[in-house]
């Protein structure tokens, strides 16, 4: 790129005529960043339309009208009453239109002053645009365009509209807007690469449409936005896999043994399915070799990714490494480290957990094995990155959860070694459309079978009015010994909008199963933590728990075969699903029961149709997502996220393709650096 384009482009906005140091801040709220370039990046979210009427007559109320009106009179607000301060009447002119209909327009919070008797001079003329409301007569509040008759032409006929806040107003983007493209205009007119004079061509047509339709997402210019997007990432994503094959990126060769791994064979209950030997097969491949492993293990909750992590870290123990396993909560470090240690103490393997609560003398302990190398397995959370912890030789990283961690976050723990191999697993099924953006850069082996004696959860869906009757259901089936989940979508109805909320069914519960357990978001983390273990535990009499949804990951209990999701419609596809895996993990037949509320729409009843359909979370993420979108499939606020400008997962699947295919079949131009240093994709790919 041209260095006179590129400096244009990382301009500070205060430096554009009339922003300055404070709105320039203004605009970094709301952009994520305050260089023209994250102004370019903005996308319009609509069109208003601003075409002029003649008259106010038959326009609906609530209608964007511009319209040429003659000011009769004024109305000034005169002095407020003390009990009216709060509450300062209105500056009103009224006006007539060329047929005649009155209009009033009317200024609120505003002292009367000499400047609206110039801008609206009684018996003038003047060009007017807001959003009419219905009165008599009709009244415009805070038009946001008063011009003269000769200026009319600067009231624009389509006003493109930006997602804002912060108290920038439309105007202000407008004209920062044209200040852009007048100056890019001048820059880019000489540039000599025609795919860079197309692209700020594109750039201009979306910021300047001239209806809604222009701004959709199969729309000629944004479309091709959106295909230089993911062209820049998946550009990104090869230039990153290319890299681990660099002579600098080579790990240390180690010892090949199979010791510890032959012991570990002979001692496990159980056989593992094909699809696990085959996932098995693919790292130990990946760990012989001399570039450094970055694999992703999909596969449903329950599918067994733990055991084959496991194995990955014996193999890793036997050559002398250690291994590192990041797990997103404490209560499901915890979780690990009672399984994993219980398989290693049989074969001398030392493992130990790590997390924020170890204080003092035994951090200190745990610290000084883990930096002696005598501690081969160490599980946790954050800690496990913090600068006081030491590895004397860090070979593995494993990363359970991977979509609840970002790239820095992996990358951190990596970098405590040379050239680790780095092993996620994830037990949200992604469909590949996403896996190839999001993990693109990574491996991806899938675990589709479920573990030999797994029964297939019986899903069905309810209409709230039957809750009584399956209260008694799940009675009968916990005098029998089962455990049940009873998931809300609310801590406390605090609106009173009558969604399901935890605390108040775990009262009306209560009184049927005393020993009934509550855990949600708000309370503390230890008592929590408690709760959950006590139910979990085989010997406790807590054989039903109330939760919100804190409890879709971190919790393993073998006995609980019924779950019961209230207000399901309320959820996404793809966590109900996660919500579903909390039960099934026994050889007892399990159960879940959808309860779906009085307003439930036809949207969301087929959502629920589809988890009572199938098992397959592979085909729930795919319909989660044309239904709902990334946003529901994943959470807003994921940490590894790629937040696109442009390109719309459901309506630019084709382009993804295109896209990836065009990546690894083309050299790394100079356009393609181009396209990655415009969307910044550095930060989201694994160097």
């Amino acid at each position: 790129m041209r260095r006179e384009i590129a400096e244009f482009l990382n301009t500070d906005l205060q430096f554009i005529k009339g922003v300055g140091p404070k709105l320039a801040e203004r605009f970094n709220d709301v952009l994520g960043g305050r260089r023209v370039l994250d102004f370019l990046l903005h996308k319009p979210a609509y069109v208003r339309n601003r075409e002029i009427n003649e008259s106010v007559a038959n326009v609906d109320a609530g209608a964007t009208i511009t319209v040429p009106l003659m000011i009769k009179s004024h109305r000034t607000p005169g002095k407020t009453p003390p009990w009216l301060k709060k509450r300062a009447r209105a500056t009103r002119v009224l006006c007539v239109d060329k047929l005649g209909y009155q209009v009033a327009i009317q200024f609120f919070n505003s002292k009367y002053t000499d400047y609206w008797l110039t801008k609206l001079p009684v018996g003038e003329w003047r060009m007017v645009s807001g959003k009419i409301e219905a009165g008599n007569p009709p009244v415009i509040n805070h038009p946001e365009f008063i011009e003269t008759m000769d200026a009319a032409d600067k009231i624009p006929s389509a006003q493109a509209i930006y997602p804002a806040g912060m108290s920038l107003t439309q105007k202000i983007f407008m004209s920062v807007r044209d200040q852009i493209f007048a100056k890019m205009s001048a820059i880019i007119s000489g540039a000599d690469d025609e795919r860079l004079v197309e692209f700020f061509d594109a750039l201009r047509h979306v910021h300047f449409s001239k209806t809604s339709d222009e701004l959709l997402p199969n729309s000629t210019y944004v479309a091709k936005l959106a295909y230089c997007e993911l062209l820049a990432h998946q550009v990104a994503i090869a230039i990153s896999r290319r890299s681990r094959t660099t002579q600098k990126n080579k790990k240390q060769k180690r010892i090949k043994t199979r010791d510890y791994l032959n012991k570990f064979w002979n001692t496990l209950p159980y056989s593992l399915t094909n699809a696990q030997c085959r996932v098995v097969d693919e790292i130990f491949k990946d760990m012989e070799s001399d570039v450094p492993m970055m694999r992703l293990v999909q596969g449903d909750v329950g599918s067994g990714k733990t055991i084959v992590a496991l194995i990955a870290a014996l193999k890793m123990a036997e050559s002398g490494g250690q291994t590192a396993l990041l797990a997103p909560t404490d209560t499901l470090a915890q979780q690990h480290f009672t399984k994993i240690k219980q398989m290693c103490d049989s074969l001398g393997i030392v493992v130990d957990v790590l997390t924020g609560r170890d204080k003092g003398v035994a951090r200190r302990e745990k610290l000084t094995s883990i930096r002696s190398g005598r501690t081969k397995i160490i599980i946790g959370t954050h800690a496990l990155f913090s600068p006081d912890v030491e590895y004397k030789d860090l070979g593995l990283v494993i990363v359970d959860e991977q979509h609840r961690f970002g790239v820095n976050q992996r990358e951190a723990l990596r970098a405590k070694g040379v050239n680790v191999d780095l092993l996620a697993l994830s037990a949200t099924p992604i469909p590949r459309t996403l896996s190839m953006t999001m993990y693109g850069d990574m491996d991806i082996s899938i675990i589709n079978e479920k573990p030999a004696g797994r029964l297939p959860i019986r899903t069905t869906k309810l209409p709230i009015a039957k809750t009584n009757d399956l209260i008694k259901r799940i009675k009968m089936q916990i005098d029998n010994g089962a455990k049940a989940f009873w998931i809300c979508p609310l801590v406390a109805d605090e609106n009173g909008i009558g969604t399901a909320a935890a605390i108040a069914r775990h009262e009306m519960l209560k009184q049927i199963f005393p020993t009934a357990g509550l855990v949600h978001g708000q309370m503390p983390k230890e008592e929590r933590d408690k709760i959950m273990a006590e139910f979990a535990d085989d010997n406790s009499d807590m054989s039903l728990l109330v939760a919100t949804t804190v409890i879709e990951v971190g919790i393993d209990v073998p006995r609980a075969s019924i779950i019961v999701i209230e207000n399901a419609e309320q959820f996404g596809l793809a966590a109900l699903h996660q919500l579903r895996g909390r039960v099934g993990r026994g050889k007892i037949q399990s159960f879940c029961v959808l309860l779906y509320g009085l307003n439930v729409s036809p949207d969301g009843l087929k959502r629920l149709d589809v988890l009572c359909e199938t098992d397959d979370g592979f085909v729930i993420a795919e319909q989660d997502l044309m239904m709902r979108g990334v946003g529901e499939l994943l959470g807003t606020r994921q940490s590894g996220w790629i937040q696109y400008h442009f390109a719309d997962w459901r309506e630019h699947r084709d382009l993804f393709k295109l896209a990836a295919r065009a990546a690894c079949n083309n050299d790394v131009d100079t356009w393609a650096h181009d396209l990655m240093d415009i969307f910044n994709c550095g930060e989201h790919i694994s160097a």
